[in-house]
């Protein structure tokens, strides 16, 4: 077993890390504390340098090579926020980054990432596949490859998140993180349970990009045969070697989250605590408000990231309303005859339901001669709501033939 990162590597890396990152708030969250009954804590490296907790690991690893590597250049692989971290680091040390990022990468993800100086590279359907390209990159040009998660350095330099997280909230006694490869948990858990080894370290992972805890269960890093999830930033298909031991021996759980759950907490966030929050950086909250897991407060939730595509911002939005039941999706077939419309609209109105759009439908084989379908997107205030409209619209004789949150 390779020997685990200590508390003194930790401690190191946040000496190197001094005036090149910054020292993110801890902000309170009343959502979460009136939820667990207790204080509820967000640590933001959604506002970090590069808009993630990312650079952290990768400036250390990156000023550590020696003058030699770093004329040979460095290479990466990253859905996006390792990519932009590294070519921030790479311009900061004063060495030359490619990275090779999945074909579907978000843009922004990617054009960030050439902004900071980086040579971008598409390769691959997923994280896996381009660190392949990655490693046959740097067999051919001597470049250095800077693993996303599994390297000491890498991990040492996350773990000065947890550093920070116990100066701003001393009396903490849970804290809860989203897991891709497991570099992050693995620093932190190295720190906390070094100075604190009674807080609970809590790892979350997307439901449909959860190699940890098969893993953990066979005792050895397990790849999964095929994974996907909104989560981008978290969707590895294995743990590394180094990262699974930390895991292993000091994490005191892993949970995962449904879409559905990750939607709701990305709108929560945004709603109630004011912050701009990417899918793998909310999965912590999403474990949190679906109670997945029992947790003591105080506690911190750990906000990974920030880079998140507008387009699936918007998409995300509308899930999580949905979600929570406030977007409802509702077909109903009646009569196709003046006036129907302005009166099933009335209804809606009258239940102070807001429709978004109307679509009719009247070459579907299965309505009647003289019938049509009229397709609504509604805003309510929830479930309840939802479900009260919809009895309202069959008592008047409306027949309801599709209605389900979208």
């Amino acid at each position: 077993m390779t020997e685990l990162v200590g508390l003194d590597d930790v401690r190191a890396a946040r000496e190197l890390l001094a005036g090149v990152t910054r020292t993110t708030p801890l902000e309170p969250s009343r959502p979460l504390s009136a939820a667990l009954g207790g204080p509820t804590w967000l640590k933001c490296e959604n506002v970090q340098r590069a808009g993630s907790y990312k650079v952290r690991g990768a400036y250390v690893r990156i000023s550590r090579l020696s003058a030699a590597e770093r004329e040979r250049g460095v290479v990466a692989a990253s859905a996006g926020n390792h990519a932009q971290g590294v070519a921030l680091a790479a311009g900061l040390v004063g060495t030359h980054a490619t990275v090779f990022m999945p074909v579907n990468a978000p843009l922004p993800k990617v054009a960030a990432t050439k902004g900071y100086g980086a040579q971008v590279e598409l390769a691959g359907n997923t994280v896996d596949e381009s660190l392949v390209a990655a490693h046959t990159y740097a067999e051919r040009t001597g470049a250095v490859l800077i693993h996303p998660f599994d390297h000491r350095d890498v991990i040492a330099g996350q773990g000065t998140v947890a550093l920070e997280i116990l100066e701003q909230c001393p009396d903490v006694k849970t804290i809860i993180t989203g897991v891709g490869g497991g570099g992050l948990i693995s620093g932190m858990a190295v720190a906390a349970k070094a100075l604190r080894p009674e807080v609970r370290i809590i790892g979350v992972q997307a439901a449909g990009a959860a190699a940890f805890p098969p893993s953990l269960v066979a005792g050895e890093p397990v790849r999964l045969p095929t994974f996907s999830t909104i989560a981008d930033g978290i969707a590895v298909g294995r743990p590394g070697e180094i990262t699974f031991n930390h895991v292993r021996k000091l994490v005191d759980e892993v949970v995962t989250v449904s879409e559905e759950d990750i939607s709701r907490a990305l709108l929560m966030l945004l709603e109630r605590g004011k912050q701009v929050v990417e899918p793998a950086g909310a999965v912590g909250v999403a474990a949190l408000l679906a109670g997945v897991v029992e947790v003591e407060t105080p506690a911190v939730a750990v906000l990974s990231g920030g880079n998140i595509d507008p387009l699936l911002m918007m998409r995300v939005i509308e899930h999580g309303l949905a979600a929570a039941g406030r977007y409802l999706r509702v077909t109903v077939r009646c009569s196709d005859r003046p006036g129907q419309l302005a009166s099933l609209l009335s209804q809606i109105a009258e239940h102070r339901a807001n429709v978004v759009d109307v679509e009719h439908q009247r070459a579907n084989p299965h309505l009647g001669l003289g019938e049509v379908e009229v397709a609504l997107s509604v805003e309510t205030r929830g479930v309840e709501h939802s479900d009260t409209l919809i009895s309202a619209l069959r008592a008047s004789g409306y027949q309801v033939v599709f209605a389900a949150e979208a």
